[in-house]
């Protein structure tokens, strides 16, 4: 873990900024009738879960160059998110993956317990082979013609509930690769049909406190047709499964330029929105880190939440993105704060004046409008929400003071770097 007196020393050199900042930027909201601390009590409440696999060095269909100090299981996993909620004081929760983070339950709570974190929802995997598996995914694993993948796949998901029941989580996240690659490789009515009859297994396993949320991605592993390949499929996958189960939303799982701003709405508006994977994307899904591409697309879709938000409405985020050339810790540390950032721009938007502009057709004002609370510079109001937490002004630079990542890579042994699947 990253020692108290080294965010101390980092603070100490910023803390007088930040103060000027806050004040500032606290007197110009106060003119457009906006209370800073309210918004920030907000920012300090709100957490993101942080992806178990996300704190190893990423790849892609070619290769994969891990870093120094890569994890070796799911222990080292957790050490490296308690860092991460160390310094930003907002990241919580972990979400694992099943089984590549398959440990006793009491050593898992222990470990949560000694890093300072909890559980987010599960997250099972039927997209690939594993050691030791009977039957292969090759062809498909909720969908696939054989009952009896079908069946390993249902009972795959059913070990992460009870795992999950185990550790405090509350959510089972199910992403699967089933598809086709070729016209006529497979009927496609009737493999929709064995996706949802197997799926209904797996509601009726839930406990009853607990969420299932579908996953919908527009092509690969398969280029032709997938099973769940859009938000129109994974609404009538959670209509057809029951109350409990909703839909989850990936922002690179979508075609370039879809409106994933009005998916977020119409889900919310039906309460089949689940949860979030955030990420961003140039050209497909690329999982580079979340508002690196397009920071105004993620602002719009917290306008919508916060425009939904209200009783009930209790949406999972959680960030999911591959780090290729660059520190995972700091990567998923800056996500982390620019999901706090598009929410607390979302929080300044004039909603009053924003309907009334709607209701007289003003586009233009209806959009500045919008515009007035992106540009809004709200890192001081971050930063103060870590200041207060105990956690660091600026994360990445207590981080790489701290010499953590010189420290793991001296106790976690080299990692050799592999080929992707394209040869």
């Amino acid at each position: 873990m990253i020692d108290k007196g080294i965010i101390e020393a980092s603070n100490d050199e910023r803390e007088a900024g930040l103060r000027a900042d806050y004040d500032a930027l606290a007197e110009q909201l106060d003119r457009r009738g906006i209370d800073i601390a309210g918004i920030k009590d907000k920012i300090a409440g709100f957490g993101i879960a942080i992806p178990s696999w996300g704190v190893g060095t990423g790849g892609t269909r070619f290769a994969r160059f891990p870093g120094p100090g890569e994890p070796r299981g799911v222990f080292d996993k957790l050490d490296d998110c308690g860092v991460i909620h160390r310094l930003t004081a907002a990241t919580p929760r972990v979400s694992l993956h099943i089984p590549w983070d398959e440990a006793d339950p009491a050593d898992l709570r222990a470990k949560a317990e000694e890093t300072g974190l909890g559980f987010d929802a599960m997250n099972s995997n039927t997209f690939s082979d594993q050691p030791g598996q009977a039957l292969s995914y090759k062809f498909g694993s909720l969908s696939h013609v054989d009952a009896a993948v079908r069946a390993q796949a249902v009972e795959h998901n059913l070990h992460c509930i009870a795992l999950g029941r185990e550790i405090g989580s509350r959510a089972l996240t199910v992403w699967v690769g089933d598809g086709s690659n070729f016209p006529g490789q497979t009927h496609l009515a009737r493999q929709f049909d064995r996706y949802l009859d197997a799926t209904k297994e797996i509601y009726a396993g839930l406990p009853g406190d607990w969420r299932l949320l579908t996953e919908h991605k527009m092509y690969e592993p398969a280029f032709y047709s997938t099973v769940v390949q859009d938000w129109g499929t994974n609404y009538l996958i959670a209509q057809e499964l029951g109350e409990r189960a909703q839909c989850l939303v990936d922002l690179g799982h979508h075609a370039p330029n879809v409106n994933i701003e009005m998916i977020v709405a119409r889900l919310a508006r039906f309460g089949k929105l689940g949860g979030f994977h955030f990420n961003d994307s140039k050209y497909g899904d690329d999982d580079l880190d979340t508002g690196a591409i397009d920071p105004y697309r993620l602002f719009l879709v917290f306008n919508e939440l916060v425009e939904a938000d209200g009783p009930g409405f209790e949406p999972m985020h959680m960030l999911d993105q591959s780090h290729n050339v660059t520190d995972p810790i700091e990567s998923l540390m800056v996500s982390a704060t620019e999901v706090q950032r598009a929410y607390a721009q979302a929080l300044l938007v004039d909603r009053a004046a924003l309907a009334g502009f709607q209701e007289g057709n003003d586009a233009l004002m209806a959009t500045t409008t919008l515009k007035r609370a992106f540009r809004t510079d709200v890192e001081p109001i971050l930063a103060m929400a870590r200041l207060e937490a105990g956690a660091a002004i600026d994360p990445v630079a207590a981080f790489r003071a701290s010499g953590y990542r010189a420290q793991v890579a001296e106790q976690r042994p080299a990692v050799a770097g592999g080929s992707g699947g394209i040869v």
